[in-house]
C-alpha cells in the first residue's frame, strides 16, 4: 500500500468515548436502511442473474429480469427476501462505521497526533480502517445475505419468509449452514470496503481543501451524494467477480449430491471452465446502475444523521 501514502486525508474532529460511538452506530443504522430500500429492487435482478442456469437460463439479461419478475411476481418480487436485509444491513452499517471511526482514531493515536487537531492519516491506513470495517462487518452481512440471497432467488414456495429459511437451515445444517460462503464474503468485504472508505474520505478531504471549509458538515448534500457513488463504484470495480462467486456458492446445494461446488476454489475453477471471464461478471449490469443511488442514500443518510445527532 506505499503508492497510497502519498496523498493524506483529513480525520475529522471526533470526540472519544460511548456517546461517539453511539452516534456512529445511530447514523450507520439510518445510512443502513436508506441503502436496503434504494437498493433492493437492484439487487434482487443482479442476484438472480447472477446464479441462473447456464444451460437454460430464465432470464436473457437485465431487462428481460425486469420485466419476467413483474410480470410474474409483481412489484413485491424485487422486494423478496427485503426483511433481513432491512434488520441485518441496518446493523451491518453500524458495524462499518464504528469501526471504521475507531480504526481512524486509533491510526491517530498511533501517529501521535491529538484528536482534536484536525489531524491526518494516509491512504493506506484509510483503506486498511475500511478493510477492517469490512471484516468486521462480514460476521453479519454473510448470514444475512445468505438468506437474502436464497429468498431473492425462490421462485414459488419453499421458504415462507426469511426466519423460515433460518429456521430450517439451522435444523439441518446447523450455524455452518446459516454461514454458508463466509470465506468469499469476508475476503469481498475486505477488499470492497477498503476500496470503498479510502475513495470516500480521499474525495471529501480533497474538496474540503479546495473550498477551505473547517468542517464535514459545511459540504452541500449533493457534493456528499456524489462521493458517496463514487465510492461505490471504487468497492464494485474491485470486487464483482468475488461477489459473483459467493452468489453461486451461497445458492448452492447443502449436501453432497445437491452441491456442485466443494469450495471457493472449486467454484472460480468450474466458473471460468464453463462461463469463461464473462461468467464472473454476470449481472454487472445492475450492480452498476445500483451502485450510484444506494451508496450515495448511505452516506447521505449517515452525514445527515451525524449532523442532527451533533
Amino acid at each position: 500500500m506505499s503508492s497510497l501514502t502519498v496523498e493524506t486525508i483529513e480525520i475529522t474532529e471526533i470526540k472519544p468515548g460511548m456517546s461517539q460511538a453511539v452516534k456512529d452506530c445511530i447514523s450507520g443504522t439510518v445510512g443502513g436502511i436508506a441503502q436496503v430500500l434504494v437498493g433492493q429492487p437492484f439487487d434482487t435482478v443482479k442476484v438472480r442473474l447472477q446464479t441462473q442456469s447456464t444451460t437454460s437460463p430464465l432470464y436473457t439479461g437485465m431487462m428481460d429480469c425486469v420485466r419476467k419478475t413483474h410480470s410474474n411476481e409483481g412489484f413485491k418480487g424485487f422486494y423478496k427476501g427485503t426483511m433481513t436485509p432491512l434488520i441485518g444491513i441496518g446493523a451491518c452499517v453500524s458495524i462499518q462505521f464504528v469501526v471504521l471511526e475507531a480504526m481512524k482514531r486509533y491510526f491517530t493515536r498511533m501517529n501521535h497526533k491529538k484528536l482534536q487537531d484536525g489531524e491526518f492519516l494516509s491512504n493506506g491506513q484509510l483503506y486498511f480502517s475500511g478493510a477492517i470495517s469490512g471484516l468486521a462487518n462480514s460476521f453479519v452481512s454473510g448470514p444475512v445475505e445468505h438468506i437474502r440471497t436464497r429468498l431473492q432467488v425462490q421462485i414459488g414456495t419453499g421458504f415462507n419468509g426469511p426466519f423460515d429459511c433460518i429456521r430450517k437451515i439451522y435444523q439441518s445444517y446447523g450455524i455452518s449452514g446459516i454461514y454458508k460462503g463466509q470465506v468469499i464474503t469476508m475476503a469481498r468485504e475486505f477488499q470492497g470496503y477498503g476500496a470503498y472508505f479510502l475513495a470516500y474520505e480521499y474525495l471529501v478531504q480533497r474538496a474540503m481543501k479546495e473550498n477551505n471549509l473547517k468542517k464535514r458538515s459545511e459540504l452541500p448534500t449533493w457534493k456528499v451524494c456524489a462521493f458517496g457513488a463514487a465510492a461505490g463504484y471504487a468497492m464494485w470495480f474491485t470486487i464483482y467477480p468475488m461477489d459473483a462467486i459467493k452468489s453461486k456458492i451461497q445458492t448452492d446445494g447443502f449436501d453432497t449430491h445437491t452441491r456442485q461446488y466443494s469450495s471457493t476454489l472449486d467454484c472460480a475453477r468450474k466458473t471460468f471452465a464453463k462461463e469463461g471471464v464473462p461468467g464472473f461478471f454476470r449481472g454487472i449490469g445492475p450492480c452498476l446502475l445500483r451502485a450510484a443511488p444506494v451508496n450515495a442514500v448511505t452516506f447521505m443518510g449517515f452525514e445527515m444523521a451525524m449532523r442532527v445527532l451533533s
